[in-house]
C-alpha cells in the first residue's frame, strides 16, 4: 500500500492525540464527578432516613400509634418511599407497597442483626438507594431513595463531556493542518525555486533571512545551486568556445570544398567521389556546430513577442522548401512567443519529417485552452513507444535510440525543439498519428502581451 503523505500524517497524530488526550480528561473528569455527586446524594438521602426513622421509631416504641399513620406523616416527597419491617412483616403505605421486592436480602439481614446499611439497587429499571436503619431487636427501617435526577445529570454531563471531546478532536485536526501549512510552506518555497531551476531561471534563490531554523538548508539550496549554476556556464562557454573556435577552419575546408566542388568535372570518378564525400562531411560538421552554439546560448527564458503565426508558419515551409498548403491555423493566428524560437521549432520539425518522415503531410497551429500547439504530421514509419522518451535528447536519432546513424543529420534538431519548447515552459511529445506516421506536439503556455 502507498505510504500516506506526510501531511496526512501530521493531521492524523494531531488528531489522533487531542482524541485521546480530551477522551481521558472527558472519562476522568465524568469519573470524579459522578463520585462527588453519587456521594453528596448518598449522604443527603441517609440524613433524610435518620430523620425519618428517628420520628418512626418513637412511635415503634412506645406503641402509641398506628404505624401507617405514621408513615404517612412522613414528609418524603416524591423522590422518597418508607416502609417498616416488624417481626417479619412489611408496613408501609399503600403507594409504596411495591417496594419491597427492591429491598435486598442481605441489607435485611444486616439491619435484623442491628447495623444500620446503604445499597444501590436499580427498581423498574432506574437507580437508587435503599437505607435500612434498625429500630429495635425486631423492627427495621427502610427508606428507598430515587437517584433519577442524579442520573438526568449524568447523561448530560456524558453528553457534554463527548461533545467537547468531539470538538477537540476536530480542534486537533485543524491545529495539525495548520501546522503542517506552516511546516511545509518552506518545502514549497524550495519546490518553486527548484522548478524556476528547472525552467532556466538559474538565478533563483531561497532567502536565508526567511526562517533562522531553516539556515541549514536554505544556505546550502543555494551553494548547490550556484555551483550547478557555475558548472552549465562552464559547460556553455566550453561549448561555445569550441563551436567558436571551430568556426574559422571549417570556413576555410567550406571555401576549399566548394574550389574543389566546382572542378569536380576536371577530376576522375575516384577523385570526384572523395571530394562528394568530404563536401558533405564538411556541410554536416558545419551544421554540428551551429547547432552547438546554439544549444550552448539558448537555455534562457523565452523573449516574448506578439507575432502573426500564420506569416511564421509560411516562412519555415519555405526555408525547408515544403508546400505551404499543409498549414492550418485554428483559432487567435495572433500568438505571443519568441519568434526566433518558434521559427526555428517549425523548421527542425519539417526538416526532420521531410529527412527521415517521408515529408510533412500536415502544420497544425492551434490555439485553445489557454496554450499555443505546434503539430506536425508525416507519413513515415512512426517512433516506436521505447524510443519516445529520449528522441529529444542530443545525439539521438533514428532506430535505435542512441545509435549514431550514418545520414547527414546531427541529432540536435529534436533536442533544440525540447530546449525552445522548455524556454516557453513548455513541452515537446511524440506520438503515433491517426493516419500513420509520427505526430509531434509541441505546447506552450500562452502569456499575456
Amino acid at each position: 500500500m502507498r505510504r500516506a503523505g506526510l501531511r496526512i500524517r501530521v493531521i492524523t497524530a494531531f488528531t489522533t492525540g487531542a482524541v485521546l488526550l480530551s477522551a481521558a480528561v472527558a472519562l476522568i473528569s465524568y469519573q470524579l464527578i459522578r463520585d462527588s455527586l453519587l456521594t453528596e446524594r448518598e449522604r443527603t438521602a441517609v440524613r433524610a432516613a435518620y430523620f425519618d426513622a428517628t420520628v418512626v421509631r418513637a412511635e415503634v416504641v412506645s406503641g402509641r400509634g398506628d404505624i401507617l399513620e405514621v408513615l404517612r406523616l412522613l414528609d418524603t416527597g416524591g423522590n422518597r418511599r418508607a416502609i417498616v419491617r416488624i417481626d417479619g412483616d412489611w408496613h408501609a403505605r399503600s403507594a409504596d407497597g411495591g417496594i419491597t421486592d427492591a429491598v435486598p436480602a442481605a441489607l435485611v439481614a444486616q439491619v435484623e442483626g442491628g447495623r444500620a446499611g446503604m445499597q444501590r439497587v436499580h427498581t423498574g429499571g432506574r437507580p437508587a438507594v435503599v437505607i435500612g436503619i434498625p429500630l429495635s431487636s425486631s423492627a427495621g427501617f427502610y427508606e428507598l431513595d430515587s437517584l433519577d435526577e442524579l442520573d438526568a445529570t449524568l447523561r448530560i454531563l456524558a453528553l457534554i463531556l463527548t461533545t467537547v471531546a468531539v470538538l477537540t478532536g476536530a480542534a486537533g485536526a485543524l491545529l495539525g493542518w495548520y501546522s503542517t501549512r506552516y511546516l511545509l510552506r518552506p518545502l514549497h518555497t524550495v519546490a518553486g525555486a527548484a522548478k524556476d531551476i528547472a525552467a532556466g531561471h538559474l538565478d533563483a534563490r531561497l532567502d536565508e533571512a526567511a526562517d533562522p531554523d531553516l539556515t541549514a538548508l536554505t544556505s546550502s539550496f543555494n551553494d548547490m545551486v550556484d555551483k550547478l549554476s557555475a558548472r552549465m556556464a562552464r559547460d556553455r562557454r566550453f561549448a561555445a568556445d569550441v563551436s567558436h573556435e571551430l568556426r574559422s577552419p571549417l570556413q576555410t575546408l567550406a571555401a576549399t570544398a566548394s574550389v574543389l566542388r566546382r572542378g569536380r568535372d576536371r577530376l576522375d570518378d575516384r577523385m570526384a567521389m572523395a571530394v562528394d564525400l568530404m563536401t558533405g562531411e564538411v556541410d554536416r560538421f558545419q551544421a554540428l556546430v551551429n547547432d552547438l552554439l546554439e544549444l550552448s546560448r539558448d537555455d534562457r527564458p523565452a523573449d516574448r513577442t506578439t507575432v502573426d503565426i500564420a506569416e511564421l508558419a509560411a516562412e519555415a515551409c519555405r526555408l525547408c522548401a515544403v508546400p505551404e498548403s499543409i498549414v492550418t491555423v485554428t483559432g487567435d493566428g495572433s500568438w505571443h512567443v519568441d519568434r526566433r524560437r518558434v521559427l526555428q521549432i517549425m523548421t527542425n520539425l519539417l526538416h526532420n519529417a521531410v529527412r527521415y518522415g517521408g515529408g510533412p503531410t500536415a502544420l497544425l497551429l492551434q490555439h485553445v485552452d489557454g496554450r499555443y500547439e505546434i503539430v506536425v504530421d508525416d507519413e513515415g514509419p512512426g517512433v516506436r513507444p521505447a524510443e519516445r522518451e529520449v528522441i529529444f535528447d542530443r545525439f539521438v536519432r533514428g532506430r535505435p535510440a542512441h545509435a549514431r546513424g550514418s545520414t547527414d543529420g546531427t541529432g540536435l534538431g529534436l533536442a533544440l525543439v525540447a530546449q525552445h519548447a522548455a524556454a516557453h515552459t513548455g513541452t515537446a511529445t511524440v506520438e503515433d498519428c491517426p493516419d500513420g506516421g509520427a505526430r509531434f506536439r509541441v505546447r506552450l503556455p500562452e502569456a499575456q502581451a
